[in-house]
């Protein structure tokens, strides 16, 4: 029901001035009809001119107040102020709230003042008794984003509470988008339980906001844990969720899942793009799997998919990373046939491509022609360039090509630098690598990581250990002192990054959530602090110079610094320890490593075992190995089990025979434990069950490496078991190894100085020519004098390869 206007007029003039004569312009306008949007607007603009609160006197009209109108006013209002209070009472109504006016404040905000002149409004309200929303402090998030002061944004975030301001689903969104945009994924995550302990229900787009940052983190596995939870609270991902975890899993080189997710997403009816199409062939090719792709483009083709430059780039690319040039130049001409032009991305691709096979000349051709196009090329081309001549060890002409980024005013980056300092270092020139890492920072461009760790490991590799550990003291320092420095030294220490967990936690609970950002932002900002590929290079560095006390230092400081140890860095130190004898030390940190929650790999594990069985400790290597394929999934624990009794009663054929059944049935066959308990058995001088190892592998088709073969024959030999020794080396040459020439003069001269094996040795020979063997060359002066006249008689040559 619409009440006459001047009855609402009457009212509002009677509450704002009583025993008072109506203005003038009351009585003017009171006669204007309710149904009036101008009238409305006009009438909202007056009381915001002439009256003091204006909430009070706004209250009748709220009924005839919509969204359009509310913007309209702020359009017109001249007055930031008074703009931003009558927004702020006008977005305590849900339905009068809207994107355009929230839109048009922020424009005011970003005029001279605006920001100070929106606190003040702030504070009058405050000191006034009267309440705000969560609308109020949106527009000021969304105002200091866009000025790119995401500090003040978290602030004004944190101070919602001095209002006694609840932050809805929009504002937190808002707060997890810029977290994740500085890729303080920690924080946002805390945000995120923050808000759930407030009671304020996550949306689809709040979902979104936090799948996309921990896809484009490399967190798949968090994201995909995130998509469960969403379906969980009844929330169904739409077309744009399923886009970003799929690409996020083809980032991260898990095409499969990706592809299943998209037929997932196909059968629910959920539509599909471009996007989505193009991400999952990019993922396919990334991984140099271009004919699935090209399958899979086939299939899509059919639902209508069109292939655009960016599919072009995505298979030219595919076809570069699996050495098919010749076909990747055949698309780059079909694309340009069908009227497609390319873009930097893709002439970026081609020129990568063709520099990494060597052909640098048609590369920059590419450049050139590029150029023509009116495209100019960008640092990525010239880095491509730069590299491919890296590569091919033209370092004057990569340094000219350095020079003409400067004069073309495209700056060189850290990347340009970066490839230059890994090719001298490749090269040998680990002083002029130096000399340009220094030159980096005249020209205002400063070091990264990767920079930083490509210079540490030439160092390394160098021998010049003492400097790469005076480069990593310059890394941890940074352009600023690194604050975890001075958090773990003073009175509220952070000794780690559990402790740093708690504390930003403890600040996002007491409101204080810029405050956590900055500590996590300086530990970011600070650029340089020595990753975990650091650590791994250095304690490599270490152990290789045996220097294992230096390497478990750094193994305790990486810690300290709140970094995890990866399996590279577990698997390093086992195999250091192993080298020095500590073998408790070495089982120790294995312990150190599961506890840890890192599952050892199986380089760690081969290592382990190697060193287990020079000692003669088979046993123990294969009970390793049994409880590392307990813990995969997939595994019969009664099969286990029955090997592990074998193993007890010393039936080692037999748990042997077993572990192979099992790898059969699961399609899951790693041949390296074979080897190392085929070669164990031989060092510990059991060399019949070694054998019997040797006969099962080769029943069952596996292949006996060389080493494990040059071991038997040597070991054989030794106890006079020639004709065994014979057989295996047989073996050999029947799969074309080709055994170092100690073992093979060790078997030849124990033939010839046997009484009835010389025929043997002749024979050997024989096929050993056959084979590709230089006899001439491969044979000690001792072996050659123990044939009877010229080693290479006729008698010999003329024994047929059986």
């Amino acid at each position: 029901m619409k009440f006459p206007f001047f009855r609402l007029r009457s009212i509002a003039c009677h509450h704002v001035f009583p025993n008072q004569s109506l203005p003038l312009q009351y009585l003017h306008l009171s006669s204007y009809s309710s149904t009036s949007d101008s009238s409305i607007l006009n009438e909202v603009l007056t009381i915001l001119r002439t009256v003091n609160p204006i909430e009070p006197a706004l209250e009748p009209l709220v009924p005839f107040l919509s969204p359009s109108i509310v913007n309209s006013i702020i359009q017109k209002i001249q007055s930031p102020r008074l703009g931003f209070r009558f927004f702020i009472w006008a977005a305590k109504r849900q339905r009068l709230r809207s994107s355009d006016s929230r839109n048009a404040i922020i424009d005011m905000l970003l005029k001279s003042n605006g920001f100070d002149l929106y606190w003040k409004t702030l504070e009058e309200l405050r000191a006034g008794d009267i309440s705000v929303v969560s609308d109020a402090f949106l527009v000021l998030i969304s105002g200091y984003k866009k000025v790119g002061d995401c500090e003040k944004a978290l602030e004004s975030f944190g101070k919602m509470k001095d209002f006694k301001c609840e932050p809805d689903v929009l504002t937190y969104n808002a707060i997890l988008h810029i977290l994740l945009q500085k890729q303080v994924f920690f924080l946002a995550l805390t945000v995120y339980n923050q808000m759930l302990k407030s009671n304020c229900m996550p949306g689809r787009a709040t979902y979104s906001i936090l799948i996309d940052g921990l896809c484009k983190s490399g967190r798949t596995h968090d994201a995909l844990k995130m998509l469960d939870e969403m379906t969980r609270r009844g929330i169904l991902p739409n077309k744009i969720t399923y886009t970003i975890i799929i690409s996020g899993l083809c980032q991260v080189k898990r095409a499969d899942d990706a592809y299943r997710l998209f037929i997932k997403m196909k059968d629910s009816g959920c539509n599909r793009d471009s996007a989505v199409y193009n991400a999952l062939l990019n993922g396919f090719c990334k991984l140099r799997r271009v004919d699935e792709a090209l399958a899979h483009l086939r299939s899509f083709e059919k639902d209508g998919f069109l292939l655009g430059v960016r599919g072009y780039s995505s298979l030219i690319d595919g076809l570069f990373r699996a050495k098919r040039c010749s076909e990747a130049c055949t698309w780059y001409t079909k694309m340009l046939e069908e009227g497609i032009e390319p873009d930097i991305i893709l002439y970026g691709i081609m020129i990568r491509g063709l520099s990494e096979t060597g052909k640098v000349k048609e590369a920059m051709k590419l450049l050139n022609d590029m150029t023509e196009r009116g495209i100019v090329p960008d640092t990525y081309c010239y880095n491509a360039l730069i590299k491919g001549y890296c590569d091919m060890g033209l370092l004057d002409q990569a340094r000219s090509l350095q020079v003409e980024i400067l004069n073309r005013d495209s700056f060189p980056n850290t990347c340009t630098y970066t490839i230059l300092i890994s090719g001298m270092c490749r090269n040998g020139m680990v002083d002029d690598a130096q000399k340009i890492f220094n030159e980096m920072e005249k020209t205002g461009c400063f070091p990264s990581v990767i920079t930083f760790n490509t210079l540490i490991d030439g160092l390394c590799k160098a021998g010049e250990l003492e400097k790469a550990n005076l480069m990593f003291y310059r890394m941890e320092i940074g352009r600023n002192p690194s604050l975890f420095l001075r958090l773990s030294q003073g009175g509220n220490r952070v000794p780690d990054s559990a402790s740093l967990k708690a504390m930003v936690e403890q600040y996002c609970g007491s409101g204080l959530i810029h405050k956590a950002y900055k500590i996590l932002l300086q530990l970011a900002d600070n650029g340089n602090v020595p990753d975990i590929f650091t650590y791994n290079i250095l304690i490599h560095a270490f152990c290789k110079t045996h220097n294992i006390n230096g390497a478990l230092k750094l193994f305790k400081e990486l810690q300290l610094q709140g970094l995890t140890p990866d399996s590279v860095t577990y698997g390093t130190l086992i195999n250091g320890l192993q080298r020095v004898g500590r073998e408790e030390d070495s089982f120790r940190i294995l312990q150190h490593m599961e506890e840890n929650g890192c599952r050892p790999s199986i380089s760690v594990l081969n290592s382990l075992m190697t060193w287990l069985c020079r000692r003669r400790k088979i046993s123990v290597a294969f009970s390793l190995w049994l409880k590392y394929l307990r813990d995969i999934s997939g595994r019969e624990d009664e099969a286990v089990k029955l090997i592990e009794e074998y193993l007890e009663k010393g039936e080692v054929e037999k748990a042997v025979q077993g572990l192979l059944e099992m790898d059969f049935k699961l399609n899951d066959f790693t041949l390296s434990p074979y080897t190392i308990f085929l070669i164990g058995l031989c060092q510990s001088g059991r060399f019949e069950q070694a054998l019997n190892i040797f006969s099962i592998l080769e029943d069952c088709k596996v292949i006996v490496t060389p080493p494990s073969c040059v071991k038997l024959i040597h070991g054989l030999c030794k106890r006079g078991h020639l004709d065994l020794a014979i057989g295996v080396f047989l073996y050999t040459l029947n799969n074309g190894f080709m055994l170092m020439p100690r073992v093979c003069n060790y078997l030849l001269r124990s033939l010839l100085l046997s009484k009835d094996k010389k025929n043997h040795a002749y024979e050997l020979l024989g096929r050993m020519r056959f084979i590709g063997y230089d006899l001439d060359a491969y044979l000690y002066r001792r072996t050659k004098s123990l044939l009877p006249g010229p080693w290479n008689t006729r008698e010999m040559e003329n024994v047929a390869p059986g």
